[in-house]
């Protein structure tokens, strides 16, 4: 998987809203995994100018195979893989792995391959006519995390993660979100 992603050796489970409230979510998750807007502007709305975005990885490279079966795709085609650490004032908030299809890019000419360190969020939520067509939810142990990351934010315990099914002009998308105890701690 280093090959596919600098965040995972192995891919998250992924459950449905329902399986994942077994676990009794804590209330301030619950508003983060539920969130519908944008989340870049809710992080922003906190954090002000120290909400920042670092690129851990941005390649074409075939996506897991869990996937490439959420978006309808070969197992074996390249899609852009594009893993981000959000921030704020170098704290660690989230985690976030996109898988964007080819066609996908296309569709939005090309403003969703050339981001560097801008927010996904602002530009797909810039779309009027995004869609939202599915949600699942991952509670990702610490041996899914690749042991480099999982030291340097220090990772310990699982993390809750959601993963979204967008659609700009019919044309699928992944996103997938995992909360760090960073978003959560108070001080």
């Amino acid at each position: 998987m280093a090959n596919n992603s600098r965040l995972f050796v192995k891919a998250p489970l992924w459950l449905a809203r329902k399986s994942a409230d077994q676990h009794r979510l804590p209330i301030d998750l619950q508003s983060w995994l539920d969130e519908t807007d944008s989340l870049t502007k809710r992080l922003r709305g906190i954090y002000g100018q120290d909400f920042g975005v670092s690129v851990l990885f941005n390649r074409w490279r075939p996506a897991f195979i869990d996937e490439c079966r959420l978006l309808g795709l070969p197992t074996a085609r390249y899609q852009l893989v594009r893993e981000v650490m959000l921030h704020a004032a170098g704290r660690p908030l989230v985690l976030a792995r996109t898988i964007l299809p080819e066609r996908t890019i296309e569709i939005a000419h090309r403003n969703l391959s050339h981001l560097g360190n801008r927010p996904l969020g602002e530009v797909i939520f810039a779309y009027p006519d995004l869609e939202r067509r599915q949600r699942q939810f991952s509670r990702a142990p610490a041996s899914n995390w690749s042991p480099a990351l999982a030291e340097a934010v220090e990772l310990r315990e699982p993390v809750w993660g959601r993963r979204t099914v967008y659609a700009i002009h019919q044309q699928p998308l992944v996103v997938a979100e995992f909360f760090l105890p960073g978003l959560f701690w108070k001080g």
